[in-house]
């Protein structure tokens, strides 16, 4: 410590030249640092940018959107088609998103896609203990693949009249094999009828094909998303069932997939998606009678 003290009273002691020792003439070492703090500076405002068209206001908000946005781009590759359908407005609703379901990975890409924020429909027998905070702070519903979940119906139907925008996989399960189109669970188009909310139509693809459903998240892929014109089942005279029908339809058109009508295997209900309506709780009665 001595010898450091008397050093630095040395009058031939000279503080080391960084840019120097670094061989960085002065004026281009503070030409960088001042393209540094612009990059920075850029950054700051597309996360900001970023923030204030997906409606987020905590900073654990908009660290996850920018990270679902980035994971989604430089990860998964993902591109757009369609987007002239895709509502820029942060807050569209009520809405209603319905895709088709290929992989784990399926609400990072659909989120990341549009400028607001989804709450998803996701099955019961996939809420992991693990990822409460998640749950709690996505505001996922929960659904049971019994149907007999009116109380999710209710919070569901309460959120769309809320102004909300609410996520659904009408397929209620991952596409296997991939590339059919599985058949719609008719709660959606129940959920859809009582709602009269419109509904922006989504087909999903190019995401690494694995199982369990949480492993695609490790897997790169080349995701690709087709956004479809927004749809008012509300003076279309349809029933729920009739709409359920009717979207499916839609899909099998858009995609030229085959339809798969055969029944689910007992490994799906045992590995579920991580995002499914599965199981619609409201019957031909309750559509009745509202």
């Amino acid at each position: 410590m001595a010898g450091a003290q008397n050093l630095a009273k040395d009058p031939q002691f000279r503080v080391p030249n960084i840019f120097v020792i670094a061989n960085i003439h002065p004026v281009s070492a503070w030409a960088l640092v001042i393209l540094g703090l612009g990059a920075v500076f850029v950054c700051a405002l597309a996360v900001l940018r970023i923030a204030r068209r997906a409606g987020v206001r905590t900073p654990r908000d908009v660290g996850l959107q920018v990270f679902g946005r980035l994971y989604a781009r430089f990860f998964q590759d993902l591109r757009v088609h369609g987007r002239e359908h895709i509502p820029t407005s942060n807050a569209p609703g009520p809405l209603i998103v319905v895709a088709n379901h290929t992989a784990g990975i399926d609400p990072i890409l659909l989120t990341a896609a549009g400028h607001f924020q989804i709450r998803w429909v996701m099955a019961q027998d996939m809420r992991l203990p693990a990822l409460t905070w998640l749950w709690r702070w996505q505001r996922v519903i929960f659904v049971s693949r019994s149907g007999q979940d009116r109380g999710a119906v209710r919070e569901a139907l309460a959120h769309l009249e809320g102004g909300g925008v609410l996520g659904i996989f009408p397929e209620g399960g991952l596409e296997r094999p991939s590339r059919q189109v599985r058949r719609f669970q008719r709660g959606v188009g129940l959920l859809i009828h009582r709602s009269r909310a419109p509904v922006l139509p989504m087909v999903i693809e190019g995401t690494p094909q694995i199982d369990p459903a949480w492993a695609s998240l490790w897997r790169r892929g080349r995701a690709r998303i087709t956004a479809h014109e927004i749809i008012d089942y509300a003076g279309s005279g349809l029933s729920g069932v009739e709409i359920a029908e009717d979207l499916r339809e839609r899909y099998l058109a858009w995609t030229g997939w085959p339809a798969n009508n055969a029944p689910r295997r007992d490994s799906d209900a045992a590995q579920p998606p991580p995002v499914a309506l599965a199981g619609a709780p409201i019957d031909e009665a309750h559509e009745d009678a509202a």
